[in-house]
C-alpha cells in the first residue's frame, strides 16, 4: 500500500491546545472536520502518546488553531517534535491568548481558532477521536490554510543526503540506523508508526 496516497487527502494543519491544573500544552494534528452545524461540532484525531491527548480525555475541552501559510517550520518543531511531559511548550512561546474555556490558542501564523467542549471520545487503537461542540470561534487572518500536502512541498525542510543506512521518517526526517525495521517502531519526534518509514 502507498501511504503517500494519503498525503493528497485535502486536510490542513492544526495546533491542538490543552489545559490542565494551570498547565498548559500543545500538540501539531492534521485530522480536524466538522461533523455537524447545529450544533456545532467537530471531530479531532490525535494519537495517543501524544500527552495532550492525555489531558483532553481528563478535562473535556479543547482548542485548535488552524495554522496558515507563512508559518515556518519551527513552529512544526516546537509543537510536534517534543513532549509536552517533558517540555513546557509556552515557557518561551508568547504568541497566544486565552479563550474563555480556559484554553490557549495560537495567534501568530494562524487564520482562526475554535473552543470546543467534548460530547464524545472514540477509541481508535492508537488515537483518540474526540467530538467537541464549538463554544467560540473567531477569523484572525485572510491567509489561507496550511495543507498536508502545501507543508510537505513549501516547509518541511528536504531530506540532506546522508551516508547512514537505516530507515528515515517521511513525516519528520528521523532516521532509524538498522537494516530491518520493527514493525511496531514509533517515531520518537513526530510519533508516526513503521509505515511512515522508507528505506534509505
Amino acid at each position: 500500500m502507498d501511504t503517500q496516497a494519503l498525503f493528497k487527502i485535502g486536510c490542513g494543519l492544526y495546533v491542538l491546545t490543552a489545559n490542565e491544573n494551570n498547565k498548559d500544552n500543545g500538540c501539531i494534528v492534521n485530522s480536524v472536520i466538522q461533523v455537524t452545524s447545529n450544533p456545532c461540532m467537530v471531530a479531532v484525531g490525535v494519537n495517543k502518546q501524544n500527552y495532550t491527548a492525555e489531558m483532553i480525555s481528563r478535562t473535556r475541552k479543547f482548542n485548535i488553531s488552524t495554522i496558515a501559510e507563512g508559518a515556518n517550520f519551527e513552529l512544526f518543531k516546537h509543537f510536534g517534535f517534543q513532549s509536552g511531559r517533558t517540555v513546557n511548550k509556552f515557557e518561551t512561546f508568547n504568541d497566544t491568548k486565552r479563550s474563555n474555556n480556559g484554553v490557549l490558542y495560537i495567534t501568530q501564523n494562524t487564520n482562526s481558532y475554535m473552543s470546543a467542549y467534548v460530547q464524545q471520545e472514540i477509541d481508535l487503537e492508537t488515537h483518540i477521536m474526540f467530538v467537541g461542540q464549538l463554544v467560540e470561534a473567531e477569523c484572525l487572518s485572510d491567509l489561507p490554510t496550511v495543507t498536508y500536502d502545501y507543508y510537505q512541498k513549501n516547509i518541511k525542510p528536504k531530506p540532506e543526503n546522508t551516508k547512514k543506512r537505516g530507515w528515515r521518517c517521511k513525516v519528520c526526517g528521523y532516521i532509524y540506523e538498522g537494516e530491518d525495521l520493527p514493525a511496531d517502531y514509533i517515531c520518537p519526534l513526530c510519533k508516526h508508526g513503521a509505515s511512515d518509514f522508507e528505506k534509505i
